[in-house]
């Protein structure tokens, strides 16, 4: 691509043609602040925070939309710059809920940061007429507050163009302009798929996950409840950035560390449930091809993808794995087999989940999730909420010396921790669908055609005389365009695995927030990744049917994978929400 010299603050610099104003300034490390630009789903020059000046031109240019040309001068920092974007600022500001220390986002909010780096106060806004919304916590996951919003459209963009569903949107015009739902209709009310990617690209603190820490903290006290945490696979290498440590920190051992000094009394590892979906999924999926059919069979482990798929095409609903997830397979055993192990009635047991979805709140009080006859899972809290918990403890995580999982749930295989990046379960899964089927002479660990950040991969596997044809999509809108080729007949899949969020797991909705400085420019679901699969790699066993404590406890209390009491644990049921809803 041919590169094009230009001149930012009078330094010469070069960018490859194409690239905006704000693109060939990062190239060459200087930073112009922005509010609503996310990069390739909302590049609109809206908040006009990244005004600059360009030489010749009558106007201030947004740089977020601005093409450069040969020969460009910019400047970035000037005081008509400067100006500007202190006023845009008082705008905004004017029609903003300043409850800054009582507010979620207080310390990592990008609107406030920009407020300190242009020297904007309280004082220092236009004073008039205001709308007032009422507060939104209808939804199961999530909480609106419109008098926080600052029209930036970022969670708009998320919702429409990653996840394609779209049930928010600008309402009214002009002055009156909110963000909400068609007819004014509550959270509660239209069909979201509870993923939480709007909450993850918000600047400020208007949407937010439901908080749920009270209802932990609670249970923590109370000496008839024993409470048992475990932790998704993702979350160890991205609650570490709630702390200051570089993005993809695999902190394991110091999250389990606090959750001790926290008061849990048993700190476990969802990765010893995803062993067991796998063992459970792969017992299905062959059986599947013993019978031949019904393909595809579709995971579903992810909530936020469950939910889109039984609220728009339950059609599909046939093809889905019956597997629960892990979470909801870790709480189903802990109230079953690990309930008599220790003696505790179920009813006494709470369990929590650590988990990097907002969708996983919506999981836990869905139907057919009580193995022992109690909710599997009491409260799913996400990636944010726990770092809350230890902040309000006073932990001081980064000095926490490592330590382990408790026994005998906190032993998994590779094939666990990969769970969390997109493709991992399809590959956990071809691991032991190929060793079943080969009579555990299957040689092949390593599935990397299913791997990295591609929003859609596909792969052909022979395994003992059988061709598998496979599929992995992250991100509804992905997913789509993949139930669009299956439906119109244009391809045909034996397994295909679709995660409710871009990249997976690592870039779930609960996870925690990263300014549009770093999303817009660094891979932040590569970088998460990498640390799961190092981790795989260096696990003595990679498979998940090898894990010991999943065959002891199949051999003494579930019995065979697939088999009835196998199907009451930890299998589930899905339900059509379209007609459900046009009944009511």
């Amino acid at each position: 691509m041919k590169e094009l010299t230009i001149k930012i603050n009078g330094k010469v610099c070069t960018a490859p043609e194409g690239s905006t104003i704000l693109e060939a300034a990062r190239l060459n490390n200087i930073e112009i602040p922005t509010l609503c630009y996310l990069k390739e789903i909302n590049e609109i020059g809206a908040c006009r925070m990244c005004v600059v000046e360009v030489k010749g031109a009558r106007n201030l240019a947004t740089s977020c939309v601005h093409p450069i040309a040969e020969g460009m001068e910019i400047t970035t920092d000037s005081k008509k710059v400067f100006k500007s974007r202190k006023v845009n600022l008082e705008l905004v500001l004017s029609t903003h809920e300043r409850k800054c220390l009582s507010c979620i986002r207080s310390g990592n909010c990008e609107l406030q940061r920009l407020c300190k780096e242009f020297n904007v106060d309280d004082e220092d806004y236009y004073n008039g007429e205001n709308c007032e919304y009422e507060f939104d916590d209808t939804a199961v996951h999530m909480t609106r507050n419109n008098n926080k919003f600052i029209l930036c459209r970022r969670c708009v963009a998320a919702c429409s163009k990653w996840q394609s569903v779209g049930v928010i949107g600008p309402n009214s015009r002009g002055f009156k302009t909110h963000i909400g739902s068609a007819y004014e209709q509550s959270l509660g009310d239209v069909p979201c798929i509870s993923c939480g990617q709007c909450i993850v690209v918000c600047p400020t603190g208007a949407i937010t996950e439901r908080d749920q820490t009270k209802e932990v903290w609670q249970a923590l006290s109370d000496p008839s409840k024993y409470v048992v945490v475990q932790t998704a696979p993702s979350t160890r290498v991205t609650l570490g950035e709630a702390f200051g440590m570089p993005i993809g920190s695999n902190v394991e051992g110091k999250m389990v560390a606090a959750l001790r000094r926290l008061g849990f009394d048993n700190v476990f590892d969802t990765n010893v449930a995803a062993d067991f979906t796998i063992m459970e999924e792969a017992t299905e999926f062959l059986e599947r091809v013993k019978n031949d059919g019904p393909f595809p069979m579709f995971t579903s482990c992810s909530p936020g993808w469950v939910k889109y798929c039984e609220s728009y095409h339950p059609e599909l609903i046939p093809n889905f794995s019956s597997c629960k997830s892990p979470q909801q397979m870790f709480g189903a055993i802990v109230k079953t087999w690990y309930s008599e192990k220790i003696n505790v009635h179920p009813k006494d047991i709470f369990v929590v989940g650590i988990m990097p979805c907002t969708a996983k709140k919506f999981e836990v009080t869905r139907e057919d999730e009580a193995a022992a006859g109690y909710q599997d899972v009491d409260v799913a809290l996400t990636t944010r909420e726990l770092a809350r918990m230890i902040d309000k403890a006073g932990i001081r995580f980064t000095e926490l010396e490592d330590e382990a999982f408790d026994n005998p749930l906190g032993d998994a295989t590779g094939a666990g921790y990969i769970f969390g990046a997109t493709g991992g379960v399809m590959e956990a899964a071809l691991r032991t669908a190929s060793d079943i089927l080969s009579g555990g002479e299957a040689k092949t660990v390593d599935f990397g055609e299913v791997r990295g950040m591609s929003g859609i991969k596909e792969a052909t596997y022979e395994m003992s005389g059988n061709t598998i044809k496979v599929a992995v999509a992250s991100g509804i809108s992905n997913a789509k365009k993949v139930i669009e080729k299956i439906e119109s007949g244009e391809e045909f899949y034996h397994f295909v695995e679709i995660m409710g969020c871009p990249g997976g797991c690592t870039n779930g909705g609960g996870q925690p927030v990263q300014p549009a400085s770093v999303r817009n420019f660094v891979d932040l679901k590569a970088k998460r990744a990498a640390g799961l699969y190092a981790e795989d790699k260096d696990r003595g066993l990679r498979k998940s049917h090898e894990n010991p404590i999943l065959q002891h406890i199949y051999k003494e209390y579930i019995g065979e994978p697939g088999g009835l009491k196998a199907h009451h644990m930890l299998h589930t049921t899905f339900r059509d929400r379209v007609h459900a809803a046009n009944q009511k």
